[in-house]
């Protein structure tokens, strides 16, 4: 069963009548309702607010890392692990092929279901998540594999023991040595970037986001939390942010915005993981013809831009 949100309901009422209108055979009213279904969908999605986009990005049946390993790689195979502590299944690692380009891909893994969830810790992960990517990375460098990070985490667990084992240690040094890889590195967000957790997958030489995906140095509850101790100002919290991919881009602090379905990713996964392999592929082509200092260079330079103004 397909998940609604409250400004999906007139869609969700077309939809119905299209399901009926084929059960009798009706083709005269199913032609009729795709149109009135395409405008209605050019109507609601066109005009979003940036908390029916947030609202979108966390949408329970929105494709997760898992869902597009599966949609792009073939001979895919996963690496588990930091050699320290334990596997986080809350970051994913799997190294295979896409079109032909063999391929690093790292993931932050949400989960379905309870089980699954609690499995994938709510795709919340732990130092020793950050660790394995950090070491799967360092293969992909060893190996000259490109690197493709798929970001979708609330945040990093902000757990005692994560915090005994080193969290903020875990995601600063990723912040390091990520900046000196000396192969290919795209992070994309798929979902919700949500601060420091997003941010240690997140330093690449490209950083894009898909259409409604939202990053932040803080979730929009935390924040109406924080300035003003009254959760109803959760709306409110999130246009001041700026956390949607057009504030972000206007702001320089991502490259490219990829145009998932205007229906939404988990309306239609394979388009949107399509859109995401072309931008990997095409961007790995032309990263590939720099030398090894003009990529690192190019990086450092793209980095240290971060935050520059002008008055």
């Amino acid at each position: 069963m397909a998940t609604y949100l409250d400004f999906e309901s007139k869609i969700e009422k077309i939809q119905e009548e299209i399901v009926s209108a084929h059960a009798i055979a009706n083709m005269e009213a199913v032609e009729k309702l795709q149109k009135e279904l395409e405008k209605e969908v050019s109507k609601t999605f066109g005009s979003l607010s940036d908390f029916q986009k947030l609202q979108l990005a966390r949408h329970p049946d929105r494709p997760y890392a898992l869902d597009y390993i599966k949609l792009m790689m073939t001979d895919a195979y996963e690496i588990h692990g930091d050699r320290a502590f334990r596997d986080d299944p809350a970051i994913l690692c799997y190294i295979g092929w896409i079109d032909g380009q063999k391929t690093m891909v790292i993931g932050e893994q949400k989960g379905r279901g309870v089980k699954n969830k609690i499995k994938r810790n709510f795709g919340m992960p732990n130092p020793e998540g950050y660790r394995k990517a950090l070491r799967a990375v360092k293969m992909a460098e060893k190996f000259d594999i490109p690197v493709l990070m798929l970001v979708d985490t609330p945040g990093a667990y902000p757990g005692l023991g994560a915090e005994e084992r080193g969290q903020s240690e875990a995601i600063a040094r990723n912040l390091f040595e990520f900046s000196a890889v000396k192969v290919p590195m795209i992070s994309v967000v798929i979902g919700e970037g949500g601060s420091g957790g997003a941010l240690a997958i997140g330093v690449a030489d490209k950083l894009a986001m898909m259409r409604y995906s939202v990053f932040s140095v803080i979730s929009p509850e935390g924040c109406s939390a924080i300035l003003w101790n009254d959760p109803s100002k959760v709306e409110t919290a999130t246009k001041a942010l700026k956390i949607t991919p057009n504030d972000l881009l206007e702001h320089g602090l991502i490259d490219d915005i990829l145009d998932e379905p205007l229906i939404g990713a988990h309306r239609d996964k394979q388009t949107a993981a399509d859109a995401i392999k072309k931008y990997f592929l095409e961007n790995v082509k032309a990263l590939q013809e720099l030398s090894t200092q003009e990529l690192l260079d190019q990086r450092y330079k793209k980095l240290t831009s971060v935050g520059a103004y002008s008055e």
